[in-house]
């Protein structure tokens, strides 16, 4: 499928984070609540390590495939630091500038000249709970993912998680998309996606989602 699995559901992720952005919540702030739910960096320093033209690409091959999800009605966050060559580590000026320490080694930097290029374009300063951030980060990965295993795209659970936990660096400890829905139960899953839906498609549950939380199912038995 368009983005193979694994960019297939990593940029409605990103999506959640340019959502985000775009409501006014501070990049920094969402990339450590992302790194304290378990990620090895949140989504900002992942996409400078990418690389940004890299993400905008992507992104845009994905939203000509599925326009009714993955193709936002603004200007992202994204879309604002490549038009202004920050194209992350590659050019040492991303969502973060990369300097160096001491021994030499590039260290991330937060510049208000970044938050000055995304004013125009974003709500004013907002605070988000940690766990708000964390629902509307996670909920479009899952629900992409869920219509990848309806779409027999991948053929198992234990075949998304792996793909997930190697392929990205998803928090080993919460076992994969599947396994922490699980976790909390699909019907907690179905309930906060539910409180989000009017951000749109990928915040709407799935027809699978929803049959196996009213028959109080797991992904794994």
């Amino acid at each position: 499928c368009p983005g193979f699995l694994v960019n297939r559901v990593l940029f409605p992720y990103f999506a959640g984070f340019v959502q985000l952005v775009k409501e006014g919540a501070d990049f920094q702030q969402i990339d450590a609540a992302m790194e304290k739910w378990g990620w090895p960096m949140g989504p900002a320093y992942l996409c400078d390590v990418v690389g940004i033209d890299t993400c905008v690409h992507a992104a845009n091959v994905l939203a000509g495939d599925f326009p009714d999800r993955m193709r936002p009605a603004y200007k992202t966050a994204l879309e604002i630091m490549y038009e202004n060559k920050r194209l992350g580590q590659k050019n040492s000026l991303g969502f973060y500038n990369y300097e160096k320490d001491k021994k030499g080694k590039p260290v991330k930097v937060a510049k208000d000249e970044v938050y000055a290029l995304l004013a125009p374009e974003v709500a004013a300063r907002k605070d988000f709970s940690e766990e708000e951030i964390v629902a509307r980060m996670m909920v479009p990965m899952c629900t992409e993912m869920a219509r990848c295993l309806d779409e027999k795209i991948v053929e198992s659970a234990v075949e998304a998680d792996m793909a997930l936990l190697y392929g990205l660096g998803f928090p080993a400890f919460r076992g994969g998309v599947c396994r922490w829905m699980d976790t909390i139960g699909l019907k907690t899953f179905v309930d906060m996606a539910d409180k989000y839906t009017a951000l749109g498609k990928l915040y709407e549950p799935t027809a699978s989602q929803r049959a196996m939380a009213s028959a109080n199912q797991n992904y794994f038995a």
